[in-house]
């Protein structure tokens, strides 16, 4: 048998980890095409689509486009800001800091009687936006949550210790 101590290590950042995935790899490249694509769709046919839009609709199309807009510029400034750490651009403290100026607030569909009056290609980018700052905002809590502090790391004659001064005081008495 060996009388080895156990080695005692430092609790394992899941969330540093995590940002270096296969699965940020992923949603990074989703959520750029997912920017790209809807850049492409509001220069393009949709701006198209709401020329030929009823007034209401027309107002309310340019009020969702531009919280799309917003949603999305936000989460391309989580995902690049993290790709900078992935990248050893910056360490996850620092994101942590830089990160308090993304807003990543919760996911406020419009109205469904509102989106009832939108062209559905806007309507599945609006969709998709939301799915993907769901995704983000887990995402951002796990990277982010603390990381546990080790236990104390306990002397491992300490209970040897007390036994044979336990012993002692019952034999002085």
């Amino acid at each position: 048998m060996s009388d080895q101590s156990p080695i005692m290590a430092s609790p394992v950042s899941f969330g540093a980890r995590l940002a270096s995935s296969q699965a940020f790899v992923v949603l990074f490249s989703d959520g750029m095409k997912l920017v790209e694509e809807t850049a492409a769709y509001l220069d393009g046919p949709g701006r198209s689509e709401s020329k030929q839009l009823e007034r209401t609709a027309a107002l309310s199309y340019a009020t969702e486009s531009m919280r799309l807009t917003t949603r999305l510029m936000q989460l391309a400034s989580w995902l690049l800001l993290h790709r900078a750490v992935n990248e050893g651009e910056m360490s996850l403290d620092q994101a942590n800091r830089e990160k308090t100026k993304v807003k990543l607030g919760i996911g406020d569909p419009a109205d469904p009687e509102t989106l009832k009056l939108l062209p559905e290609t806007l309507v599945a980018l609006i969709d998709r936006s939301l799915k993907l700052q769901d995704q983000v905002r887990r995402l951002d809590a796990t990277i982010h949550a603390p990381v546990p502090e080790a236990p104390p790391v306990a002397n491992p004659l300490e209970r040897q210790l007390g036994l044979l001064k336990a012993a002692f005081e019952r034999d002085g008495d």
